[in-house]
């Protein structure tokens, strides 16, 4: 083509319309990897819950952080570039890697004797402990209605875990202890994204695990008895390692209030692998308080979006 011919082309003209279908395309795409995302951690659950009636829980939680260290490092060498693993907050830092610890311990505890939809139900409450904890730690006080949506989806905790009723396991106490470890690890994140990359940030979370239980690993360690428990104990920190990668992925092409309600989705996994891996099957009970904890949540992410004028 001539340059006469080449600058007599019109030029391609770029529309809203144009602007407004790419992104709901990406929106898409990242809500389909934040579904992605949510089938690994279902997974990484189930697979924790298995694995736990061949050998000791604190082997599997071991097995858990020394996978998802070794992908950190492969991914992020800290003797190239050092600099990125240096903390402003090294205190901080430590605590939130604890707090972390503590969230998975617990819940592969709770894991070891309940089914995978009660520990879902109960820990589906977090974004309502983060709510509640934000306003003294972060000073983002809540307003009279989310409280309300709060308290509703306290009672939708207390329906699937129905103290003094002889309801459901005393091990539900593991699933309330990892669902507080985790609220306060997520304040503890946001308030070291002010200082600390999140390359460092990554990096101590992943390690936090095998500093703790390393020493200690000759007092609880047990020969896996067959190949597929190998397996198993392997694919946990690859599961951990994908699934947030394709989280990271989501919220990188989708606002995260468009994401945030897809999280409940996990429920349906849950269940199917409680099903089709353990022959569970969910009660009544836990199906009528996930919904009350699942409904005052999405009510919170709408008041957030409100608030924001994202809706």
């Amino acid at each position: 083509m001539s340059q006469e011919n080449i600058r007599s082309a019109p030029a391609k003209r770029v529309t809203l319309d144009d602007v407004d279908s790419a992104e709901r395309a990406s929106r898409r795409r990242g809500i389909l990897l934040m579904c992605g995302a949510l089938i690994c951690f279902a997974t990484l659950d189930a697979t924790g819950k298995w694995l736990s009636q061949s050998v000791p829980v604190w082997e599997v939680v071991w097995a858990r952080y020394v996978g998802s260290t070794m992908l950190a490092l492969a991914f992020m060498n800290p003797w190239r570039s050092p600099e990125g693993f240096s903390t402003r907050r090294p205190a901080l830092q430590v605590l939130r890697a604890c707090l972390l610890f503590g969230s998975t311990a617990f819940n592969f505890l709770a894991l070891r004797y309940l089914q995978l939809d009660e520990t879902m139900a109960i820990l589906f409450a977090m974004p309502l402990v983060v709510s509640l904890l934000a306003g003294p730690m972060l000073g983002e006080w809540v307003g009279p209605r989310r409280l309300a949506a709060i308290v509703v989806g306290f009672i939708g905790v207390l329906i699937v875990v129905r103290p003094g009723l002889g309801g459901m396991h005393w091990a539900a106490l593991y699933c309330v202890a990892g669902l507080f470890c985790y609220a306060l690890y997520s304040i503890l994140t946001r308030m070291l994204a002010a200082t600390d990359s999140a390359l460092t940030t990554a990096f101590f979370g992943s390690v936090s695990g095998v500093v703790l239980l390393t020493p200690a690993l000759p007092w609880f360690w047990t020969l896996p008895p067959t190949a597929g428990v190998w397996l198993g104990l392997a694919a946990l920190g690859a599961l951990g390692g994908f699934g947030h990668y394709l989280l990271i992925a989501g919220h990188a092409r989708a606002p995260a209030a468009v994401l945030a309600p897809y999280v409940y989705t996990q429920i349906v996994w849950m269940i199917g692998l409680g099903y089709l891996v353990f022959g569970n099957t969910p009660g009544p009970y836990t199906l009528i308080g996930a919904s009350v904890v699942i409904a005052s949540g999405l009510y919170l992410f709408y008041r957030e979006r409100a608030t924001r004028g994202d809706a």
